[in-house]
């Protein structure tokens, strides 16, 4: 068995090498593609520009966006079968674990990797600009800041914001398309926002005229009309109500309790239209996970998603990102902080919230807090065929299938505004259900004049609708399988990866367990190959260099 060797600093032996695939992103969508790639013999290199593997599957979101369970299968449904195992949970007649810590979930990632043999190097950020070299429509290598140039057959980008795609030159978008581009009765700005909406009327500003921090005076636009909104990030808090693990919310670095004067105003109209205070439930949805644990979302009109102040991430620079990173966590210690400590919240409420805290066993080298923003969405491909409404809703048969989706369109707010009678609401919420339908291979593709080996399984050619769906963790697994694979039939055939057999592609993915077909059972077919195939032993050990 290989062992798993993560580098960290500058190696030129590294950048001399020409690999078979180049991974550039370690997110959950990146580890699948360099395992899947790996698997069939390619020399596959994974380069992370950050300091962790997983992205939001490891870094805050372990309560899994799983949608109908029985659709997500292959290495997706390998690593949630893994992750079961270290909890011993075929005793429950379950093996599954779909809600894990993150801490367990990032070293399953990292025992996959090595019994895989990916190399697998950490702060690798591609060089901007300049950080592509291409010949024509195929690249040739890239380059990270630490000057270190990887050539390959075959590229990927499995990051959350395309910034490998983008400077190879290939065709993108970002916000929300309008409702005539792809008829899409959901695209574009919503007329009506049912879901984490303000459910009392609250004046957007003081007596004074003055106008309440975290709302925009930015004008509504029509329903439908297109704009560059982007949907809210957050982060996805890790908290532990065991007092023996527990560190107390942080007080941000720049608090300031005026920030969070709406939800002040809030807590108190709502406590006087329900009769009592509200419970932190209503305020985070929490969701408990193994470890005497839990993963904190957003819930209601005013939680953790700092909605409106990532609207410039996707095209910014890197120094600007940082400061919108920072910017995050700020708001959601604040947000916290906030609940636990002002005086203007229930104690009852405070009460509740100061049970719980960050814990000491997960996130050690950020002080507790996870290492991944959710971008939910940034940069998307347009590609020969974009994924729109109508391929979740009305047409979800495909025939060039590499895997399947079930989530809800699930969009997140975008913007609060004042309405027409000066109180706040917000914009953008979308959450609508969906059937189970067949994602295309042809999503992974560039168009061909752009890119013929570069497959990106993240930031896939969607609209805003489709992406609202199909943007999930374990989506983001299936595809990456798919374009690891794709990836060694391209190099095999010396083919663009526009002309890999789809046919035989579909064969070698569903000899490894990927799904098709939406079959309500508990996936014994699926997770019976999965402990034949790759079910390890015992767990990998780890070299740390």
């Amino acid at each position: 068995m290989r062992a798993f060797l993560i580098l960290a600093l500058p190696l030129a032996a590294a950048a001399q090498q020409e690999f078979d695939l180049v991974v550039y992103g370690g997110t959950a969508g990146g580890v699948m593609t360099a395992v899947a790639g790996a698997r069939q013999g390619l020399k596959t290199v994974l380069l992370e520009p950050n300091a962790h593997l997983g992205g939001m599957a490891t870094g805050g979101l372990s309560r899994t966006d799983v949608g109908k369970r029985e659709v997500i299968g292959g290495l997706a449904l390998e690593f949630y079968y893994r992750t079961g195992l270290r909890y011993d949970m075929p005793r429950y007649l379950n093996p599954v674990a779909w809600f894990y810590e993150p801490r367990v979930g990032e070293s399953v990632m990292k025992e996959m990797l090595t019994q895989a043999g990916v190399r697998v190097l950490l702060h690798r950020r591609l060089r901007a600009p300049n950080g592509v070299e291409r010949t024509g429509a195929r690249l040739v290598s890239i380059t990270t800041e630490n000057g270190e140039r990887y050539r390959a057959k075959a590229f990927a980008d499995a990051t959350y914001e395309g910034d490998l795609m983008a400077q190879a030159g290939v065709s993108y978008t970002w916000g929300r398309e309008g409702s005539a581009q792809y008829g899409e009765d959901l695209a574009g700005v919503r007329d009506r926002t049912p879901k984490h909406q303000f459910l009392v009327d609250i004046a957007a500003r003081t007596a004074g005229g003055e106008l309440l921090p975290e709302i925009s005076t930015a004008p509504r636009g029509a329903p439908g009309s297109p704009d560059r909104s982007v949907q809210a990030y957050n982060f996805r808090i890790i908290a532990t109500d065991n007092p023996g693990n527990r560190v107390p919310w942080p007080r941000p670095r720049t608090y300031d309790p005026k920030r969070y004067e709406l939800l002040a105003r809030l807590l108190a109209a709502m406590e006087k239209q329900l009769g009592r205070p509200q419970v932190f439930h209503e305020l985070t949805l929490i969701a408990r996970i193994p470890g005497h644990k839990a993963d904190f979302n957003n819930q209601g009109p005013f939680s953790t998603d700092y909605i409106g102040r990532n609207h410039d991430y996707p095209e910014a620079t890197y120094a600007r990102r940082a400061e919108i990173w920072q910017d995050h966590i700020d708001y959601v210690q604040g947000y916290y902080y906030f609940l636990a400590n002002d005086p203007r919240v229930p104690r009852s409420l405070q009460l509740e919230v100061r049970d719980w805290g960050l814990p000491k066993d997960e996130y050690e080298d950020t002080q507790h807090w996870p290492h991944q923003l959710y971008v939910r969405e940034a940069r998307r491909m347009t590609g020969d065929y974009v994924l729109v409404q109508k391929d979740l809703q009305t047409e979800r048969a495909k025939p060039d299938h590499i895997g399947m989706g079930s989530y809800n369109s699930d969009s997140h707010n975008v913007r609060r505004l004042v309405n027409e009678r000066g109180f706040v609401e917000n914009e953008g919420d979308m959450q609508v259900p969906v059937q189970p339908y067949q994602i295309p291979y042809r999503i992974l593709l560039p168009k061909r004049a752009q890119a013929v080996n570069l497959l990106v399984p993240v930031c896939f050619s969607a609209s805003h609708v489709a992406y609202s769906s199909a943007r999930m963790e374990p989506q983001y697994m299936i595809i990456g399988h798919a374009a690891g694979v794709a990836a060694w039939l391209a190099i095999r055939d010396n083919k663009p990866v526009q002309d890999v057999p789809v046919a035989e592609l579909q064969q070698v993915l569903k000899s490894q367990g990927a799904v098709f077909e939406h079959v309500p059972n508990p996936q014994q077919e699926s997770l019976q190959l999965l402990r034949r195939l790759f079910a390890p032993p015992a767990p990998a050990r780890f070299n740390w260099e």
